[in-house]
């Protein structure tokens, strides 16, 4: 079972936010967030889209977000 709830994303950007990421620019749709040590990471979702366990764990794994930093 996965520990990832299911989050809008607007809260998902919050906590990428928190945890040191920053909106460098936007590409068309995607909000491209940068962080020292770490390759730039297009996030590509809407504010109010809601965020499964799957792909929570696939941003996870990019940027290093937590379930606890939700």
């Amino acid at each position: 079972m996965s520990s990832w709830p299911s989050t809008k994303a607007r809260r998902v950007f919050a906590a990428l936010k928190r945890i040191g990421w920053r909106h460098d620019r936007t590409v068309g749709s995607h909000k491209v967030m940068k962080k020292d040590g770490w390759a730039d990471y297009p996030f590509s979702f809407h504010d109010s889209e809601e965020l499964g366990p799957a792909i929570l764990a696939k941003i996870s794994k990019k940027t290093g977000l937590q379930p606890e930093d939700l």
